[in-house]
């Protein structure tokens, strides 16, 4: 066990894991991409939609990742049919698309702020 955590940690630090691991798989992940500005303001649009789709009957009582997935579909449902839909987040993965989602929600919702 400890050999098999020292190899993959030796492949993170070369920057090898992702190309073996597709190579293995075949699997190339990819999703439509949209710029985010990380701004206090683009920030606090984005919380408040979240804060509400939390508090939304629809959501509300459930927890864990489905939560997650209905919280992200209510703030938008057009940009979560577009970067989640045709594979959703799973139990555990590190959502490397949330950026894109945010700005796919600040492009679509005409509150674009600096």
């Amino acid at each position: 066990m400890l050999r098999m955590a020292s190899s993959l940690a030796l492949l993170l630090n070369l920057g090898l894991y992702d190309s073996c691991f597709s190579e293995k798989t075949g699997i190339t992940f990819t999703f439509k991409e949209y710029q985010y500005k990380d701004s206090p303001k683009n920030e606090m649009t984005f919380r408040e939609f979240e804060t509400a789709c939390e508090q939304s009957s629809a959501c509300n009582q459930i927890s864990g990742l489905p939560r997650t997935r209905c919280v992200r579909e209510c703030v938008s449902p057009s940009c979560y049919r577009e970067i989640y839909s045709s594979d959703p987040l799973e139990e555990g993965e590190i959502d490397v698309r949330l950026n894109s989602f945010k700005g796919c929600f600040v492009q679509r919702s005409g509150r674009t702020r600096n």
